[in-house]
């Protein structure tokens, strides 16, 4: 994967046009891994809720997850406003100048937002309209084949809570159906696994597509902003994820050895959605329960998105600063709340947070949506960075749930021929 990626970034550094050209294979890895990504979420909760044999005991891990995961992401989205008004990267930038950077990568990246690329400008304008009720309905999918169809990773998150609560509520005459689902698990797990051998050439396309179609004359004016949110996620990660891991009982650096190449395998990659299987069985091996994991890692991806949260935050007032536009502390405390919201709908997929950033900006009105496409040179570039945070919040967040219920042991090993991805 580190040999792929650094071939990768060569590659576009020395063609860009090159490397632009390989999108379609990074797309297409990509759509690979999304295509079993909502398999595994229905499969990984269903039989983590039914097969736990106490559903009051799996509603407690998911409450207790949730608190969690609003907390930490709160935590997530204050460390964000905190750094970008002590370091105002917007502060005296030319809006126009940023523009026309922004139009420059955009330009050579055409396709807007695929699932490999940075999304364009106008893509994102088209959910500026969505409000938080939208949002908080959305969850309730229209069908079931529907949030499948499209991959709508919190209504399979929600069709898979009610399946599985309703599978345990059965008892006995379920079993059948909790053993065919076990063993579709298999199945697909066992696809992921030929699936994750393309990974550095997914990761090698990626790497060169993103380095030969933006370049880096889209980082000059935006370097500061770019350096500032790399500053505040490793601040999140080392203080406060950090913090965490010491009161809970491991170590944070234990935890990060351990699943290193999923890491590896989002920076390749810009997305956290190819980690998920892997994540899933190293934390099993690091000794969280399966009920445990099966149920925290997949309802993490969709409402544990400390990465992204920090990224908002920050790309919301360097907006305002970029257009002099003064926020009272009332405004952005008015902005994190609807941060709070508006982050879980960003699912683990490249360039996503960019969409819910127009939402955002839209449903407060505070800042001119316009200005969303003045990130649009080096949102891909951070995409890595966010993934990663999401990936490492996800993984921490698991550990301390299961510690807390009493479901961890560093001697616990997965049961069976469970799945191993690497």
């Amino acid at each position: 994967m580190l040999v792929a990626i650094a071939l990768g970034a060569g590659l576009g550094a020395a063609s860009p046009a090159a490397g632009a050209a390989m999108r379609p294979v990074a797309d297409t890895f990509i759509n690979l891994v999304r295509m079993v990504i909502a398999p595994i979420i229905f499969l990984t909760i269903v039989h983590g809720i039914a097969g736990s044999g106490d559903l009051s005991r799996a509603g407690r891990v998911g409450v207790r997850a949730l608190i969690y995961f609003e907390v930490v992401s709160t935590a997530a989205l204050a460390i964000g406003l905190v750094v970008v008004n002590v370091m105002r990267p917007g502060a005296g930038l030319d809006p126009a100048a940023l523009a026309a950077g922004a139009a420059a990568a955009g330009g050579s990246a055409a396709g807007g937002a695929a699932a490999g690329g940075a999304p364009a400008a106008h893509a994102a304008t088209t959910t500026g309209s969505a409000s938080v009720v939208d949002l908080l309905t959305h969850i309730v999918p229209a069908s079931i084949v529907d949030a499948f169809a499209r991959g709508d990773v919190i209504q399979v998150v929600f069709v898979a809570v009610l399946a599985g609560a309703a599978i345990g509520a059965v008892g006995a005459p379920a079993r059948p159906v909790l053993l065919l689902v076990e063993s579709a698990s298999l199945v697909v797990f066992r696809l992921v696994g030929w699936i994750m051998r393309l990974a550095p050439i997914g990761a090698f396309a990626a790497i060169a597509y993103t380095v030969g179609a933006f370049g880096l004359r889209a980082l000059g004016p935006l370097a500061r902003l770019m350096g500032d949110v790399y500053l505040a996620m490793a601040l999140f990660v080392f203080v406060v994820l950090g913090a965490i891991a010491r009161l809970a009982g491991f170590r944070l650096t234990h935890l990060l050895a351990d699943i290193r190449d999923e890491i590896v395998l989002v920076l390749g990659t810009s997305s956290s959605e190819p980690a998920l299987p892997g994540l899933m069985d190293k934390l099993e091996r690091f000794g969280c329960a399966p009920r445990v994991v099966r149920l925290v890692v997949p309802a993490g991806y969709s409402f544990n998105l400390d990465g992204t949260a920090i990224y908002l935050s920050m790309a919301v007032l360097f907006i305002a600063q970029v257009y002099g536009i003064h926020l009272t502390v009332g405004q952005q405390l008015e902005t994190l709340g609807i941060l709070m919201l508006t982050s879980k709908g960003a699912a683990g997929v490249t360039g996503s947070g960019f969409l819910v950033l127009t939402s955002t900006i839209g449903a407060t009105g505070l800042v001119p949506v316009a200005g969303v496409a003045l990130l649009l040179g080096v949102d891909r570039f951070m995409s890595e960075a966010r993934a990663i945070v999401n990936v490492i919040g996800n993984a921490v967040a698991t550990v301390v749930i299961a510690r807390s219920d009493g479901a961890f042991s560093p001697d616990l090993r997965p049961v069976g021929p469970r799945h191993n991805v690497q």
